[in-house]
């Protein structure tokens, strides 16, 4: 059963209220967290509640809940999601994790991240990778070509999604910071429902 807590977010209010260097901490997190230009970003990007979703392509439990994600964006139409690669799981998550960063050089994120969410292989292949974004319709010579010129760029962004990671104590895959909770588990299109109506209650 997914697990609710208060997110440190929560705590913004408050921040000017520690010591200073911890306040600037606290800050520093909320931002990059939040704000990061380079995360790839989902459903509405003016929605009223933001969805920060930590996943992995190996993680059964992501697997489930990314069509389940899907369904809740598109019918509420006013949730920001922002993707969190975290590949922790395997070697091909790391793979996958690039793959996905590098199509969103085409504008294509969402759909290479949902064909490898749908890979049934556990943990996924190199082969099925490579099938699974083809069939989204990724140029994949385009997408050679970003991932050697952007290789960097996206190895920084995995290790900012990592240590954000370990600054919130996250445990495993999957983990969705929905407003002020954050949510350890994997949840349904109407526990994606509730979740946003709580977090809109909490503003």
């Amino acid at each position: 059963m997914p697990r609710y807590f208060l997110m440190p977010f929560a705590l913004v209010a408050f921040v000017f209220a520690m010591p200073g260097a911890e306040a600037q901490k606290k800050l520093d997190l909320v931002e990059s967290v939040l704000n990061d230009p380079a995360a790839p970003v989902g459903g509405n990007p003016k929605g009223d509640i933001t969805i920060v979703a930590f996943l992995d392509y190996n993680c059964p439990y992501c697997r489930r809940a990314t069509p389940e994600l899907d369904k809740f964006i598109a019918s509420d139409g006013h949730v920001k999601v922002i993707y969190k690669d975290w590949p922790i799981l395997a070697p091909s998550s790391i793979v996958a994790a690039k793959v996905a960063i590098a199509a969103n050089y085409q504008g294509k994120y969402q759909a290479a991240h949902d064909a490898l969410m749908a890979i049934k292989l556990r943990p996924a292949t190199l082969p099925a990778i490579k099938a699974a974004v083809q069939s989204a319709g990724i140029d994949i010579v385009q997408l050679d070509k970003d991932l050697a010129a952007h290789n960097a760029d996206i190895g920084a962004l995995l290790q900012r999604n990592i240590a954000e990671a370990d600054a919130l104590h996250l445990q495993g895959t999957p983990v969705f910071l929905v407003g002020p909770y954050l949510i350890a588990g994997g949840l349904d299109e109407a526990g994606f429902r509730k979740a946003v109506g709580r977090a809109r209650a909490a503003k």
